[in-house]
């Protein structure tokens, strides 16, 4: 049997949806509920290229890769900062969502500042 949708109800599903696409989505301030990354790319960047890469912390390996770590707000974003790397012909290592304590243990394993 087919759904019939009266007039009325079609009026107030467009205003629910209008409505839920006005919302707040997660700011990028918001750092705690954002997705993190680490981006790993050969070869050593100065940490100035922060602003660049969206704030990403920028840290420098003993074997010539350079490490950024970041909140992204979304797949888009992401997808930006990885333009970027292309961009400025980085070779890209690899890319893996991480967990924001991952990154402060690594420094540690590693003797790396932030």
């Amino acid at each position: 049997m087919p759904v019939v949708i009266s007039a009325d109800d079609r009026a107030a599903q467009t205003v629910q949806f209008a409505t839920s696409m006005n919302q707040p989505h997660r700011s990028t301030d918001d750092h705690l509920s954002l997705e993190q990354y680490e981006i790993c790319v050969r070869g050593h960047l100065d940490p100035r290229w922060s602003d660049w890469f969206e704030g990403f912390a920028i840290a420098l390996k003993d074997n010539g890769e350079t490490r950024l770590s970041g909140p992204v707000v979304d797949q888009a974003a992401l997808f930006g900062l990885l333009m970027k790397v292309r961009d400025l012909g980085l070779p890209l290592i690899s890319v893996i969502p991480i967990q924001p304590e991952q990154t402060e243990i690594l420094d540690k394993q590693i003797g790396e500042g932030p």
